[in-house]
C-alpha cells in the first residue's frame, strides 16, 4: 500500500483558539479529497491540518476539554509538548508474550503506518506479569495519533487535526467525525478554581516490615552471586472522597523547573496514568542514537543541603558510584550489540532536581544498518539497570517473585514514535489514577551492601513531588 502526505496550512497568523477552530473547520469543509485519491484502492492518506496559535497553555486547555482519550508529552528540555485529544489512529496490543514479543509486534505495527504520523503512547514494565483490575484500560503497548492536538514546537503554538483516509474508508465520514470534534472543543482554559478533593487515607503495599523482608531476599542472591543489583518498587495508595479529574496532579506540580519528561495518558474519564521523570530512555533520530546512564541518588532533605552538598555526597558515595558503574557498564555492553562508534561519557554528571540529586552520564552511538528501528532499541535497552536489575532477565523474575502488585506501566517506556524518530523517557515518579484512587510508583537499586531501611526513606523521597501536591508530606 503506497503512502500520500499533505499539509495544509489555512492560515500563518497567529489566531485564537476561537478562531483557529474556525478556520480548521473552514479548511475541512474546502478539502477535495476526491482529488487526492483518485483510488481510495491504491493509497493511504494523512493530510494534517494546521493552523498558528496565539500562546496557550497546553496543559489548562487539556484539563478543559471533554473528549477522551486525552494525552500529554512534555519534554525534558521543555522545547517540544503535545496536548491531543481523540483517536485520529491507534496502534494497540494486548496479547500474551514477552518483552521481546511485543516489541516485535510494535515493530511490525509502526511499518505499516505513515511516515510522518507521530503516535504517542507506553508499554507495559513486563508484559508477562498479571494485569491487576486497576489496569484494565491500558493495553500491553497502546498508541494514539491524535484526531486533534495542540503543539508547541520550535517556539510556536498550533492547533492540528489530522485526517487518516484508510483503503475503504468513506472519507467524508473521517472528515465529519473531525468536525463534529471541533465543535466539542472548549475554548476556556482555566481552572483556577479546581482542586484535588480532600484525602481521606495512605497505605502502602508493601508495607515497611514486608519490604524489609523483600529486600533482605534480594540481598541474600547477591551473596550467591547470581545477581549484582533489582530494583524494587513499592505502591503508595492515595483514596480521595470523591473521585477527580487526573490532570489536577499535571497541573499544580510545584517543581516547573525540574528537568523531567511530563507523560500522561486517560484513555477514559478520570483513569490515568501519568508520570514525572528526570530519565530518557533513548532519543533516535534516524541511525543516532542518544540514551544515558542515570543511577544513584541522594535526597537533599535527608542531607539537610543544596545542589553542593547533593553532589558532594554523591561523588563521594561508593554505593552510588558502583550502582551507577552496574547501570553504565550494562548499557555499554548492550549497545555493542546493535550499535557502532558507541560515545559513553566518562565523566560522571549530577542531574539536580528539586528535592533529589541523581548521577547521570550520556551516551551516543549510531545504530547499525540492521538495527535502525525502534522494535530493536526497545528489546536492548528495556529494562535499564534502574529499573530491573543485572543481570536483566533474572532481575524481571525476581521482581516477579517479589513485589505483591503489577507494575503496569509504571517503570516502561512511554514517548513518542514515527518510522524514522522517536524518543522514550522511563516512567519512574509515576501514577495511575482510577476515579476515587491514585497509585503512587517508585522504587530503590538495590546492590551488596543496600540498607533496606534507608531505601524505604529513599522511596518515600522519589514520590515526595506527588504527595506536595494533595498537599501532604511524607
Amino acid at each position: 500500500m503506497s503512502e500520500h502526505y499533505r499539509i495544509i496550512k489555512p492560515s500563518e497568523e497567529p489566531l485564537s483558539i476561537q478562531k483557529a477552530v474556525s478556520s480548521l473547520k473552514s479548511a475541512l469543509r474546502l478539502f477535495d479529497y476526491k482529488s487526492e485519491l483518485p483510488d481510495q484502492h491504491d493509497r493511504n492518506l494523512l493530510v494534517t491540518f494546521i493552523q498558528p496559535l496565539q500562546p496557550v497553555d497546553p496543559a489548562g486547555w487539556l484539563f478543559r476539554q471533554v473528549v477522551f482519550p486525552k494525552l500529554m508529552w512534555l519534554n525534558r528540555e521543555k522545547d517540544f509538548s503535545v496536548a491531543g485529544i481523540g483517536v485520529a489512529d491507534t496502534i494497540q496490543f494486548d496479547g500474551s508474550g514477552n518483552n521481546d514479543a511485543c516489541f516485535q509486534q510494535f515493530g511490525l505495527s509502526i511499518a505499516s503506518k505513515d511516515p510522518n504520523a507521530r503516535y504517542f503512547g507506553g508499554f507495559y514494565f513486563n508484559n508477562q506479569e498479571k494485569h491487576d483490575p486497576i489496569w484494565q484500560k491500558f493495553s500491553s503497548f497502546s498508541f494514539v495519533l491524535p484526531l486533534i492536538q495542540l503543539t508547541f514546537e520550535d517556539n510556536t503554538f498550533s492547533l492540528t487535526c489530522h485526517l487518516w483516509l484508510e483503503s475503504g474508508v468513506d472519507p467524508q465520514t473521517k472528515i465529519s467525525a473531525i468536525t463534529e470534534t471541533l465543535n466539542r472543543v472548549i475554548i476556556d482554559s482555566d481552572y483556577s478554581a479546581m482542586k484535588l478533593p480532600e484525602l481521606l487515607d495512605l497505605s502502602y503495599n508493601p508495607n515497611e516490615r514486608n519490604w524489609i523482608e523483600q529486600c533482605q531476599k534480594a540481598l541474600q542472591t547477591f551473596k550467591s552471586g547470581s545477581m549484582e543489583k533489582i530494583m524494587l518498587a513499592r505502591q503508595t495508595v492515595l483514596e480521595f472522597s470523591t473521585s477527580f479529574s487526573p490532570l489536577l496532579f499535571l497541573l499544580q506540580y510545584p517543581y516547573p523547573q525540574n528537568a523531567i519528561y511530563k507523560f500522561y495518558y486517560e484513555p477514559t474519564e478520570n483513569n490515568a496514568f501519568f508520570s514525572f521523570t528526570p530519565e530518557r530512555l533513548y532519543r533516535r533520530e534516524g541511525n543516532t542514537l542518544l540514551t544515558e546512564a542515570l543511577a544513584g541518588t541522594c535526597s537533599k532533605e535527608t542531607i539537610n543541603g543544596g545542589d553542593t552538598q547533593a553532589s558532594e555526597v554523591l561523588l563521594n558515595s561508593e554505593k552510588d558510584i558502583r550502582e551507577h558503574k552496574f547501570v553504565k557498564d550494562m548499557i555499554t555492553q548492550e549497545l555493542l550489540k546493535i550499535c557502532s562508534d558507541i560515545d559513553m561519557e566518562n565523566d560522571v554528571q549530577v542531574l539536580q532536581l528539586n528535592r533529589l540529586a541523581h548521577l547521570y552520564t550520556r551516551c551516543a552511538a549510531k545504530l547499525k544498518p540492521e538495527f535502525q528501528n525502534d522494535s530493536a532499541v526497545l528489546k536492548l535497552l528495556h529494562p535499564t539497570p534502574a529499573v530491573g536489575g543485572v543481570p536483566k532477565t533474572d532481575a524481571l523474575n525476581h521482581i516477579l517473585n517479589l513485589e505483591p502488585f503489577s507494575r503496569g506501566w509504571y517503570a516502561g517506556p512511554v514517548g513518542w514514535v514515527k518510522r524514522d524518530a522517536a524518543e522514550f523517557s522511563v516512567a519512574i515518579r509515576s501514577a495511575l489514577v482510577n476515579d476515587r484512587f491514585a497509585y503512587l510508583y517508585s522504587g530503590a537499586g538495590l546492590v551488596k551492601g543496600s540498607n533496606p531501611f534507608s531505601e524505604w526513606e529513599e522511596v518515600d523521597q522519589k514520590i515526595g513531588d506527588i504527595l506536595a501536591i494533595t498537599r501532604l508530606e511524607v
